[in-house]
């Protein structure tokens, strides 16, 4: 298991940077998604609601891949491989965390009433960046 760096972390936890997560459909061709970050205890995760493509390719196969951009700054960056472990305990606290950091709201407004929320939690193998601190 790779281990994120102290300013690898904070570049995830303290920033609203969007991420871009791939994760293997079952035919073993690639699907991309925008994800908001989270990092808790140093896991870096990201949330999704269970019914989608993200946690039906994951089950199928654990192998992903995240990319975190600074918009402002293309030459800062993380990209994250390893494999996905999905929780369902905490999720829907979360959302409502991440919609905090990403849109300044207290709860997720697009919730739907039947929606079954997972937090997928990415154990990395192999971490990149450039423009951070390996410390």
């Amino acid at each position: 298991m790779a281990q994120l760096s102290d300013a690898q972390v904070a570049f995830l936890r303290d920033n609203p940077f969007i991420g871009v997560v791939t994760t293997l459909r079952a035919d073993g061709s690639p699907h991309s998604t925008v994800v908001w970050v989270d990092v808790d205890d140093d896991v870096v995760s990201f949330n999704t609601a269970h019914g989608r493509a993200k946690p039906r390719c994951l089950a199928t196969d654990p192998r992903l891949s995240l990319t975190v951009i600074d918009p402002t700054n293309a030459f800062r960056w993380i990209a994250l491989s390893g494999t996905a472990t999905l929780v369902d305990e905490g999720a829907e606290n979360q959302i409502d965390r991440l919609a905090k950091k990403y849109l300044g709201q207290e709860t997720y407004p697009w919730r739907a009433p039947d929606e079954r929320r997972v937090s997928v939690r990415i154990t990395p193998e192999r971490v990149d960046s450039l423009g951070l601190d390996a410390g």
